[in-house]
């Protein structure tokens, strides 16, 4: 049952971000999500539940990697935005935020709104998105991928994710 536990936190590990109504959807983990998700499930060894207790949306101009950020927004008060890892942050593959998974279709999604904060200055043209595990600086990325469309924040507008735009698919079977 353990065992179990730590699969169904390691689930949580992805997300895609969604800027305004452009959705995006991530179908894969980073090397070192996969790596964790390997260990705990086939390899029986340890997973915190309990860390890192947030990961971070961040927004690349450039193509990011299992390894790399691309090049992160800066400027005009873009900072990266902290989910927590709980179920009350995440619907389950069965598409609530209560019990555990028992969907068939593998996908996740947000329960709650997701903001950054708003631009003080316009950003660079956002092409792709991930999720990390620090605020800023280097970290663990632990999914990334394109946006359906390239998205500009200018002075003054915020972006914003509404609850079940952000998506991560762990199985398309």
């Amino acid at each position: 049952m353990k065992i179990l536990q730590k699969f169904t936190a390691i689930l949580f590990f992805g997300l895609a971000l969604l800027l305004n109504s452009n959705m995006a959807s991530a179908l894969g983990f980073s090397d070192y999500a996969e790596n964790k998700i390997a260990d705990v499930v086939f390899r029986a060894t340890a997973f915190s539940e309990s860390s890192p207790t947030t990961y971070y949306a961040f927004l690349s101009s450039t193509a990011c990697s299992d390894s790399a950020t691309g090049t992160e927004l800066t400027g005009g008060s873009y900072a990266r935005v902290g989910i927590t890892r709980a179920t009350a942050s995440w619907k389950g593959t069965h598409g609530s935020a209560t019990g555990v998974s028992s969907g068939t279709n593998g996908t996740i999604s947000n329960a709650a709104a997701v903001t950054f904060p708003t631009a003080t200055g316009d950003w660079t043209a956002a092409s792709h998105w991930g999720l990390i595990d620090s605020a800023s600086g280097a970290g663990n990325i632990i999914v990334c991928a394109a946006l359906t469309a390239p998205r500009t924040i200018t002075t003054g507008s915020t972006a914003s994710f509404a609850i079940d735009a952000l998506t991560i698919q762990i199985d398309s079977n």
